[in-house]
């Protein structure tokens, strides 16, 4: 996991722009619905949830968030429980995207959780442990340069890849496997819904086969 750092947006700002040297990549990301709760003085200037998307899960999105960072803020490959909507303000985003169905090619394990920590003396990055949180599922195949003689079986799936733009939408089924890129000084919202149950349930039963 990421070292979470509090600082005004003015210098998250600067660090973007870079007229400060700072060590580290930088980005905005959190999944508490921030806009909301961290950035209320930019609801004035955008609308809370997207109505069709709204009527269509028959509720108002759980969270709201506002993402932004570097280009070298990269997501790995991973899954949501969410029906996610990601809408790109400024910039771009790069999806590599895998169908659920697609889950037996692709290597699930369990690791040690850890978290990135920046020695304030060296300024040397360097990994610790969490034993608090124990094992979590993570992917260790990058799908821009798999390591097919590590993940043999990894070259029977079917990424898409999808560029969103500007003012573009890309609606993200929960469940789907995806790899994130971005430009540099991306912005961009997320709404996010937790699904029906019935197709969550189903699908785990298929992807587990």
């Amino acid at each position: 996991m990421p070292e979470e750092r509090t600082m005004t947006f003015a210098t998250f700002l600067d660090i973007i722009e870079r007229k400060v040297e700072a060590n580290g990549v930088f980005y905005i990301q959190q999944q508490n619905s921030n806009l909301i709760n961290h950035f209320s003085e930019l609801l004035n200037d955008v609308e809370s949830d997207i109505t069709w998307a709204s009527e269509a899960f028959g509720k108002m999105p759980d969270a709201v968030n506002f993402w932004m960072g570097e280009e070298r803020a990269v997501t790995s490959l991973h899954k949501d429980p969410y029906e996610n909507l990601y809408c790109v303000i400024s910039g771009s985003k790069t999806f590599t995207l895998i169908p659920p169905t697609d889950r037996p090619f692709i290597p699930y394990k369990t690791y040690q959780a850890a978290l990135y920590h920046e020695d304030q003396e060296t300024r040397q990055w360097e990994v610790v442990e969490d034993h608090l949180t124990g094992l979590v599922p993570w992917i260790p195949v990058d799908p821009l340069k798999p390591d097919l003689e590590l993940y043999p079986e990894y070259k029977h799936a079917g990424p898409i890849t999808v560029t969103v733009n500007a003012g573009e939408l890309l609606y993200l089924p929960s469940l789907w496997f995806h790899h994130v890129s971005q430009s540099h000084g991306c912005i961009a919202g997320l709404l996010r819904f937790f699904p029906f149950l019935f197709p969550l349930l189903f699908i785990e039963q298929v992807s587990s086969v």
